[in-house]
């Protein structure tokens, strides 16, 4: 494992050893145990897409490690200038110990893997969202004890979510069911793979989709950079919903997770969203120390 740019290039035993040293590391934290792992390694942060979580998450994740993190906005930078990704690569090879992108294009955080000499994080691409993913399933094994023979369940848009899950999901011998509208499947190629395992089914049914589920995830139905569909969204979205309805097919002791933030009365309903915040807030902290895992394994080689 030289970089992290999408869930397919994990193996099982690659998710296991990261979700271990994550529970590790989120032990030593919460114990206030110092784990300078990373002491004299930078990080930079190249940002094309607003955040809250990456941001904030991988700063306080370096700085516990004892590492630099440098915020890199694309603004501030020639590449958003036009500066040819695979210049940008090169150069801030010779700076940094590991760089860290949030972007539009997977294939943008491809070239910079391709064409640098350091490692590369994904921190969102249309195509793939593995650092998200990554907590979530610390997360549901922190509440179930384990992920093999689980259902999983994601109702909503076929984009980054639903193609990292059903990837890390099936990897990790879960049961994966998801239900999306016609028109916003998964990718192709993600396809291509779940479809040559059994415990994979797709669906328009948001209900069959849950029913049995040990958890249930949803995302909101425009990601950033998709504002201008909203309102179509909006029509094709409708029933794609996690509400009580939805909810009572799965498990009774169903976990839910989002991956935030949360647009209550779309996606989710207020009820279901409050009900299992403490699981959902989890998630969003694990955040943090799934990725310090990512960068100990990747920066601290």
């Amino acid at each position: 494992m030289n970089h992290l740019l999408k869930m397919m290039d994990l193996t099982a035993g690659d998710i296991t050893e990261i979700l271990n040293l994550a529970d590790q590391l989120k032990y030593e934290q919460k114990h206030g145990i110092a784990h300078p792992r990373l002491a004299g390694k930078t990080l930079g942060m190249i940002f094309e897409k607003a955040s809250t979580r990456t941001r904030v998450s991988f700063e306080v994740g370096m700085y516990q490690l004892g590492g630099l993190p440098i915020f890199l906005s694309s603004d501030d930078l020639q590449i958003g200038r036009g500066e040819p990704v695979q210049d940008t690569a090169r150069v801030l090879s010779r700076y940094l110990s590991g760089i860290m992108i949030r972007t539009y294009k997977q294939s943008e955080v491809e070239a910079l893997a391709a064409n640098g000499t350091i490692p590369v994080i994904n921190g969102l691409t249309d195509y793939s969202h593995p650092c998200q993913v990554l907590a979530d399933l610390m997360t549901i094994r922190e509440y179930k004890g384990a992920l093999e023979g689980l259902k999983l369940c994601f109702i909503g848009d076929g984009n980054n979510m639903m193609n990292s899950l059903i990837v890390g999901g099936l990897k990790m011998k879960m049961e994966v069911a998801v239900a999306c509208p016609s028109g916003y499947k998964p990718a192709q190629d993600v396809l291509d793979f779940a479809v040559t395992h059994p415990a994979f089914s797709m669906t328009n049914d948001p209900a069959e989709a849950a029913r049995g589920a040990d958890v249930v995830i949803t995302d909101v139905w425009a990601s950033m950079g998709e504002e201008a569909e909203a309102g179509k969204r909006r029509k094709d979205f409708a029933g794609y919903q996690i509400n009580a309805e939805v909810l009572n097919a799965a498990k009774p002791d169903a976990v839910v997770q989002h991956c935030l933030p949360a647009h209550r009365g779309e996606e989710i309903t207020e009820e279901v969203f409050e009900s299992h915040a403490k699981e959902i807030f989890d998630e969003a902290e694990n955040r943090l120390h799934a990725q310090k895992a990512v960068l100990v394994k990747l920066l601290g080689k």
